[in-house]
């Protein structure tokens, strides 16, 4: 048996800060160092991540929590939290591993005109959750460590800076390879798969504003009938489902973690009337909002 984590606690934003007089913009520790330097009762409660975060286990078992879902994680599993995701460590605390954290800054523009050398790379693309064997594990965990004694090197901010963002980017790119042979097939590069990934950045800036397929077909430059079959290819779900699942998920972090009212929620979702939410929420979970809010005091 598990505990699920006690969540019924205004969630709490948490911005990229490492402590003095450490500058860089990524940082990197221990499981046990993070227990150690986290106040007593603050570990295991659920937060909003303003950065980027991969956990790499490397001994024991634990199950942790990303928007709701239980991770089951193992030696070689790999978890990469994205900003704005809901994470928790779960209460298990025999286990070991690596955290790595980032801020969004610290990447390389997608848009960046340095195509000659290939920098810029997607992170959202690569699945959140990565299973390494032994010799992977291994490999990552020495490119893990590598980027952590590096931070320590005395030397011009501006150059440890770089070094530690062109290391990252050795490791992703190297996970990038793993996910792609293990896991993605020929047509992942195809035009459906880039336009799917276009609306799925979409939908996480807009879902509470835009409602509609057709809001995102006008600006993807397609049509409704396109970007569902681009939807439907990536995921197996409708471009219209896709949205609503967006929302649900939202709402449910807000009946969840805050203490707003129904009718604030609706408000923040853009319904006009807390009834039309109330009927949505039904119509996807099967339950009413309020039923959902109770279900996980």
């Amino acid at each position: 048996m598990f505990r699920k984590p006690n969540v019924k606690v205004n969630i709490e934003p948490l911005k990229y800060k490492p402590p003095l007089p450490y500058s860089y913009d990524l940082e990197i520790f221990s499981f046990s160092d993070l227990k150690e330097r986290t106040p007593e009762g603050r570990m295991y409660i659920p937060y909003r991540y303003e950065f980027y975060m991969l956990i790499c286990v490397t001994q024991g078992e634990c199950r942790q929590w990303i928007d709701f879902e239980p991770i089951s994680c193992n030696p070689g599993t790999l978890i990469a939290v994205s900003p704005n995701q809901v994470h928790n460590f779960g209460q298990d605390e025999d286990w070991k591993g690596w955290i790595v954290l980032f801020r969004p800054e610290f990447l390389i523009p997608a848009t960046s005109t340095l195509n000659e050398h290939k920098l810029a790379f997607d992170i959202d693309r690569l699945p959140k959750i990565l299973t390494l064997n032994d010799t992977e594990l291994a490999r990552g965990v020495d490119s893990i460590v590598r980027m952590a004694q590096d931070s320590s090197i005395i030397g011009a901010e501006e150059d440890i800076n770089m070094l530690l963002r062109y290391q990252l980017y050795a490791f992703m790119a190297w996970l990038n390879v793993l996910h792609k042979r293990k896991y993605i097939q020929e047509k992942s590069d195809s035009r459906i798969s880039q336009r799917f990934t276009c609306f799925q950045k979409l939908v996480e800036k807009h879902f509470a504003e835009w409602s509609h397929v057709s809001d995102y077909a006008i600006r993807l430059n397609c049509t409704e009938k396109t970007l569902t079959r681009a939807t439907m290819e990536a995921t197996g779900v409708s471009a219209k489902a896709f949205i609503s699942a967006r929302i649900i998920l939202e709402a449910k972090r807000l009946l969840v973690h805050t203490d707003h009212s129904i009718s604030e929620i609706s408000e923040k979702l853009n319904f006009k009337e807390t009834t039309h939410f109330s009927k949505f929420f039904k119509r996807e979970t099967r339950c009413k909002p309020s039923d959902f809010r109770q279900e996980h005091l």
